[in-house]
């Protein structure tokens, strides 16, 4: 038997929306946007969405800051590559989108990839109106992203 804990801090990306510069009216409206983003990535594959708020509350011990509203992941692989059985510890995405009374809340640990990180931090960022552009431009071949392990 081999054993080994990798001791790697991974970032996390973190977005706080103000409700009145949102390009979008309500929490579910926001899911919506970014289940489409990812259903009509060419690689990303959604996998389930996650109410992480009503299982959290819902249980004996369950602890929550009662400002959240609502608090979803939305859980999905955009796997390219699989270059060691390891490499599935880091492995599905989750975005985390949360409610609160005066803004909304994205949030998700960075990849190990670089240009789904960018992908990532474009659909949070357009939910401020920002612009987003073509995903074909950002996400890499398969032996692009090889390169980039």
């Amino acid at each position: 038997m081999k054993e080994f804990l990798e001791d790697a801090p991974y970032p996390v990306f973190s977005l706080e929306v103000p409700k009145a510069e949102a390009a979008f009216a309500s929490f579910e409206e926001i899911l919506v946007f970014l289940r489409r983003r990812i259903d009509g990535h060419p690689v990303a594959h959604f996998i389930a969405e996650f109410d992480h708020l009503a299982h959290t509350r819902g249980l004996a011990e369950g602890q929550a800051d009662e400002a959240i509203l609502a608090a979803h992941n939305l859980v999905f692989c955009f796997g390219l590559s699989l270059p060691e059985p390891s490499a599935l510890a880091l492995r599905p995405r989750s975005l985390g989108v949360a409610e609160t009374a005066d803004a909304y809340h994205i949030s998700f640990m960075e990849a190990p990839m670089p240009l789904a990180n960018l992908e990532m931090e474009r659909w949070a960022r357009a939910l401020c109106g920002e612009p987003t552009t073509d995903h074909r431009k950002t996400v890499p071949s398969h032996r692009e992203n090889e390169a980039l392990s």
